[in-house]
């Protein structure tokens, strides 16, 4: 297609027909692969929830949502221990008691944490946590 497009003469381009043969092919043939990728590789495909849930509270992208609430160094100590223990974010944070039970709980939900919220919504609700204690 690129050497159609060379080949084309200022805004007289009589290789028009060419390009879009070649852009319709590669359509079909896009098509065609995304048919037998889902046939093929992603039909039958389920998740490990119990892994999945290890993942989501082992990694260490967690203390970010504990900076506003614990503070930085804090958060920091919480990631070295963690890397250094293998141990989750949340199992220290608990072990150190820096929040109580239900705050990890509301802070740390995934759903909440990855769902998109309105900055002031969530200014409000970090506000929130945080006079409860």
């Amino acid at each position: 297609m690129a050497l159609a497009v060379q080949a084309g003469q200022l805004e007289l381009n009589v290789m028009m027909p060419t390009m879009a043969y070649n852009v319709l092919q590669s359509i079909t043939i896009l098509t065609n692969m995304i048919r037998v990728f889902t046939e093929k590789c992603v039909k039958g495909l389920t998740a490990n929830e119990k892994r999945n849930a290890f993942y989501a509270q082992s990694t260490v992208s967690l203390a970010t949502a504990l900076n506003p609430y614990i503070g930085y160094a804090k958060a920091a100590e919480i990631v070295k221990e963690s890397v250094a223990t293998g141990r989750s974010i949340i199992d220290i944070a608990r072990d150190k008691k820096l929040l109580s039970e239900k705050e990890i709980a509301e802070i740390l939900d995934p759903v909440s944490m990855t769902e998109p919220q309105y900055p002031k919504e969530a200014a409000k609700r970090r506000e929130d946590i945080k006079k409860k204690k």
